[in-house]
């Protein structure tokens, strides 16, 4: 992977003078452009918005901007190494495609084809409780590709259980149990246009196909589909989840556990008491909590708590490679691409998916060479200065 940022950027360069006009985007901003333009009100603001006025969606943001790199100079940047371990493996990129459910509703291809754009960039692909597709059949369409799974914690404790225990049949080789969504927050985007996409089978995938959940049914989903997704809208969340239920995720699992939505130092630190083996500092893109802290100034609180007693990732509000080399500088391992990813999904399905990872990629080596720094590991929280 070294000197992967120049490779692509020079890829790039050979289509001038005459671009294509069909070229994909390469600024940000116009991939969320065209997604709007290829998606209805209800997907695109689903993918979009955020909780209530959106205010830590702008959080988050802010946050990024507020910290700023001093590059160093003549420090030999020539080869440069990208690659970080977590769990005993070592993944080619500190990036990986955060837990996103329904994207059926985004592209018809859905989680099939962003889990394709994640193994051919060998990028670990987080599937999401909430997938239209089973888990099953995106982790045979990955092969053997790196690939976590996402646990939205079932009120149903044998929906929990089945749920550990087909990821870990499947292949995953790692739990995300997601914690800031006990329930669905106030979104007033949703809300307007009265969109839920679960109530029509969108995201449900995994439980229509889960034994555990079918069990509890009068009916199979094949037959009553509506009687099937009022259940899961009684089993959907558990807000009455404590720290000593930590205890039964270890019980039914052997994989590495992650708690995703920790923003508290307090959290982390009873997360390091509770024997979990990992952190995602996130508050869900925006999209739970109005008014939340911005993850990444949530970060170095966490990873002070923790020190690295277990590793501490990020997710929310990542958006250039300059924001990963920041949070990697502020003590993440690795960070996790949300809405990028969504929209270029939206654009143009597998292949969107797999330019932005690439973009990313790229921006992210090329950012960390010029700042004077040869590798991830080298990154350190000296190479940033905070200004208000």
């Amino acid at each position: 992977m070294a000197n992967y940022g120049n490779q692509v950027q020079f890829n790039v360069y050979q289509t001038m003078p005459n671009p294509d006009p069909n070229r994909l985007p390469v600024v940000y901003e116009e991939w969320e452009e065209m997604a709007r333009e290829v998606l209805e009100d209800g997907p695109y603001y689903y993918v979009a918005g955020g909780a209530g006025g959106e205010d830590t969606m702008k959080a988050n943001l802010k946050a990024f901007s507020r910290w700023k790199i001093v590059p160093r100079m003549l420090r030999d940047v020539e080869e440069r190494d990208i690659s970080v371990e977590l769990f005993g493996r070592t993944y080619q990129s500190p990036l990986m495609l955060a837990p996103i459910g329904v994207q059926s509703i985004i592209h018809p291809d859905g989680e099939i084809a962003s889990a394709r754009a994640c193994a051919e960039m060998n990028v670990p692909y987080i599937t999401s409780s909430a997938s239209t597709k089973p888990m099953e059949k995106i982790a045979e369409e990955m092969g053997d590709a790196p690939r976590w799974f996402q646990l939205y914690w079932n009120r149903d404790p044998e929906v929990t259980k089945s749920f550990l225990q087909r990821a870990e049949a499947s292949g995953y080789s790692a739990i995300v149990a997601t914690l800031d969504t006990p329930m669905m927050a106030w979104r007033e985007n949703d809300l307007k246009n009265v969109y839920l996409p679960f109530l029509v089978g969108e995201g449900v995938g995994n439980y229509l196909t889960d034994p555990a959940f079918c069990a509890k049914l009068d009916k199979s989903p094949h037959e009553d589909p509506t009687s099937a997704i009022m259940h899961w809208t009684q089993t959907f969340g558990n807000p009455t989840l404590t720290w000593k239920d930590i205890a039964f995720l270890k019980e039914n699992t052997s994989l590495p556990i992650l708690l995703k939505g920790i923003l508290h130092p307090e959290d982390a630190k009873l997360a390091v008491e509770h024997g979990v083996d990992g952190i995602i500092v996130s508050n869900h893109g925006g999209r739970q909590v109005d008014g939340a802290i911005g993850a990444l100034d949530a970060l170095p609180l966490i990873c002070d708590e923790v020190k690295n007693e277990i590793p501490v990732l990020m997710d929310s509000g990542i958006r250039r490679g300059s924001d990963i080399v920041k949070a990697l500088a502020l003590g993440a391992k690795a960070v996790l691409i949300g809405r990028p990813c969504m929209y270029g999904l939206a654009v143009a399905g597998e292949r969107g998916v797999r330019e932005v990872l690439q973009n990313l990629t790229a921006d992210m080596d090329l950012t960390m060479a010029l700042a004077g720094e040869r590798s991830i590991q080298d990154l350190k929280r000296s190479i940033l200065i905070e200004k208000d």
